[in-house]
Parts: C-alpha cells; structure tokens; sequence
C-alpha cells in the first residue's frame, strides 16, 4: 500500500491487495536470480542494525490497517515458521501520517508487555475483519481492555517513556530504508524491496531469502 493510496476506498485498496499478492514473477518463475535496482534496491547508505553478530536482520515494515498487511500475515506466517537460525526478523510499524502513531503505541505496547504473540494477528482481525477503528488513543485502550488486558498497566505502558522512544526510532528507521509503503521488506541494512519492486510480495519473501543468501556467503 503506497503512501498516495491512503485516501482511497477500502474496497478499491483489497482489490489491489489482490494483485500485491498474485503469483510470482516471470523472472522468477524462469530462474533467474533477483536483480538490484529491479527486483530490490540498495540503500545508498548503510542502516545500522540491531542484529547480533553473525546473524542477518530482516525487517517487515508494516500498518496494521493497511489491507495489503493484513493479507500478506499468512504468506508471512509461514516463512518465519522456517525461519533459519542466523537470521534476525523484526516488524516495524511504519507512519505516514498521525493518525498511524496510535496503532504503532500499540504495537509496541503489546511487545514491552510480552502480549505481542498473543495480540498481533487479533488486531489485524479487529481492523480488516470486524472493521473497528484503532486510530485514536482512546479507541486502542478501550479495545486492549476487552481483549483481557490490564487497563490501567497498558495504559500506563502505552504512555510511556520507552513506547514513545520505539515508536521515534521506528519513525527514523522507515526513513532510513525510504520506505514507499507497506508492505515492504529490509534487509542488512542495505536492501528495501515491496510488492512494486519484486512483483508481489510473496516473490519479496524469495528475494529476501536471495539477500540472505548473499549475506551469508560474505559472512562465511
């Protein structure tokens, strides 16, 4: 979902959904390697990364409202599930505009409180399937009550010194990747691709496997 496509109708972005997510590639499909400046892009100057050493850190840059998001969780799901073990994932929630910053409190939120596992695939339910608004901060806190959580612990955690650091280094890491919209993939800090660059967003999870594959030749 691309940042000039956030005025329009949830209809017409599930029916872009569709193609974000089509089969794969011609390239692909004829074996040939992803291309730079084609299927992914390198950053002209290197992100620092949090990953430890001698593992690879691979970044999903999400909006939990965005319906390309939403139907890219299960393709997502089941590649972390044969995730290899020197490979570091995170999400980032990403902002484009205010009304993003709440859903990413939450996010981060859910992660300080160790709910996140639990949580995270009942947001993307409560926005795309029973079609709730979690775009104000009272909307998020009253919503997190009913899912069992402590009100007043997840309010004052929502609140917080370190929710409010997370969400700005989310901020500055979306910049740093020059994210064009969501979702999309980082990797190493040195490569972005999204549904646009590698065709779909599941050819991006091959393309993904591809950097790290390189990556880990140089590290070898």
């Amino acid at each position: 979902m691309k940042r000039r496509e956030f005025s329009l109708t949830s209809a017409g972005v599930l029916a872009g959904s569709v193609v974000a997510l089509s089969p794969v590639g011609t390239a692909q499909a004829q074996g040939k390697p992803p291309e730079a400046g084609k299927d992914y892009l390198v950053l002209e100057k290197k992100v620092p990364v949090e990953a430890p050493a001698g593992k690879v850190e691979v970044i999903e840059f999400f909006w939990y409202a965005c319906p390309h998001c939403f139907a890219f969780e299960p393709a997502l799901t089941a590649w972390l599930k044969q995730l290899p073990k020197d490979v570091a994932f995170k999400r980032v929630p990403v902002v484009f505009q205010d009304s993003f910053v709440p859903p990413q409190k939450l996010y981060y939120t859910l992660e300080a409180m160790g709910q996140l596992e639990a949580i995270h695939s009942k947001v993307f339910n409560a926005i795309h399937v029973e079609r709730q608004k979690l775009d104000k901060d009272a909307l998020v806190i009253e919503w997190a009550a009913k899912q069992g959580l402590d009100k007043a612990k997840f309010s004052e955690t929502y609140g917080s010194f370190s929710v409010a650091t997370k969400v700005r280094k989310a901020a500055q890491l979306q910049e740093a990747y020059q994210v064009a919209g969501v979702p999309a993939m980082g990797v190493a800090g040195q490569f972005y691709t999204d549904g646009t660059q590698a065709q779909s967003m599941e050819r991006g999870l091959t393309v993904v496997d591809y950097l790290v594959a390189q990556q880990r030749k140089i590290k070898s």
